[in-house]
Parts: structure tokens; sequence; C-alpha cells
């Protein structure tokens, strides 16, 4: 099999170790990757701050760059909700509408490609530490994951599973949410965190690096004892 993938613009650029951590997952499942150098960005932050003849171009580029019908991996659950569900008003009755279809049907999350594609549970990976899980919205309510990501954290090795009070309630990031609307930003992520710590784990897994970007700068502002980790990083360790 061979599969694309989709680095998204906060891995591309504060987060490279998780896209090299893609990679290494998916050699190791014997899976053919190919990396399109000219990708950038799918658009989403030009859309949800309303300019959206800004995000139809860098939409239609994304179309572009990713011509072949196979499946295109992501560890964004963000990135790829976003282009299944709101890519269609873009491209609606437009010269790129069926680009659209098809790039709809093979993107994928890596942990929804994982468990539901590749019916891969365990990968042999090993990281004793005890985490707990955050449900990004995007994740929960955009693209759709039920317990995929759970159900792999529970085949780690050595790591010790504690679920998070409220964990489908929003960290505060949401985007330029967090810039226009500051307070409420850092409250709801307050709020995260207290959750995360009545746990006792040492680590906040998700499957996106803008949430845990968000909750690391008040854990970090804060100088809790907590950390945060994308579920690529962890599912890469121990080999």
């Amino acid at each position: 099999m061979i599969v694309d993938i989709f680095i998204p613009c906060f891995i591309d650029q504060f987060y490279p170790e998780t896209a090299h951590n893609l990679i290494k997952i998916l050699e190791r499942l014997d899976i053919a990757v190919n990396y399109n150098p000219r990708q950038t960005c799918c658009g989403q932050m030009a859309f949800n701050s309303g300019f959206w003849d800004e995000a139809r171009k860098v939409a239609s580029k994304f179309l572009n760059d990713f011509p072949e019908d196979r499946p295109i991996i992501t560890p964004s659950a963000s990135c790829a909700g976003f282009i299944k569900n709101y890519y269609h008003i873009l491209f609606h009755n437009s010269a790129q509408h069926n680009e659209y279809k098809q790039v709809k049907k093979n993107i994928y999350e890596f942990t929804d490609f994982l468990v539901n594609v590749l019916h891969v549970s365990d990968l042999g990976a090993s990281f004793p530490h005890k985490v707990t899980y955050h449900s990004s919205c995007a994740s929960l309510r955009e693209y759709g994951l039920k317990n995929e990501p759970i159900h792999l954290l529970n085949n780690v090795r050595g790591i010790e599973y504690i679920p998070l009070p409220q964990a489908d309630v929003c960290c505060g990031f949401g985007g330029t949410f967090s810039v226009k609307f500051e307070p409420i930003s850092t409250a709801m992520a307050e709020q995260k965190i207290e959750n995360a710590l009545t746990t006792g784990a040492e680590y906040i897994v998700s499957t996106d690096s803008s949430c845990l970007m968000h909750l690391q700068g008040y854990i970090d502002k804060h100088q809790i004892p907590l950390k945060t980790i994308h579920i690529v990083d962890v599912l890469a360790s121990g080999w």
C-alpha cells in the first residue's frame, strides 16, 4: 500500500518530531509513504476567520497537491474534519468539485486509519507513564472519532490510562477564538487542566497539536507538574 501524508501547519512549524514519528509508524507497518514537499495548509484558519476567498485559494492548492486516488493520512483530526465537512462549501458547483469529492473520500485521521482501515491495535509501543486523553472538539464533533485513540493507548505497554473528567469539553483553543476571547479561552484551559490533575496523570494525550499547544502554554505559565503529548508520539515510543 502507498499512502500520502499531510502534515498540518502546526505540526510542520512546532512539532516536526510528530511528523517524523508518523512516517516511522507507517513504515514499520510496511506502508510506502509519499510526502509532497509542496504541501502547505488546508485553509482552515482563513475559513474560520471569515476569509473564504483566501481559504478557497489555499484549499484549491491542497487539492492540486494531492491528485492521486489513494489514502491521505494526517495526524490532525481538526484538519481532516475541516476538509471533510467544509470543502463542499468552498467548491460547490465549481470545476474542482469532483477533486474535492475524491479527497474527502481519501483523507483519514491517523488513529482512524490504523484501527478501522488497517485493523491495527498494537504497534509494540512502550510508554511507562500515567496518561489521560483529551477528546478535541474537532476529533469528536467534526471528524467523528469514537474510541479509536483510547483503544490504541490501551495496547501500549506499561501505560496506565485514566479517563479524563469532562473529556468532551472544549479546551478553549478554538483557533482564533483563543485570541479574540482570551479570558474565556484561558478559563476553559484552566478547567481542563484542573480536571487532568484530578486523574494523577503525568501526560495529557490528544490527536490535535493545537489543543496540546494551548494547554501546554497554560501549564508552563503556571508551572504545573503536567505534560502534553500527541498520540502519534506515544505510539512511536519504546521501539
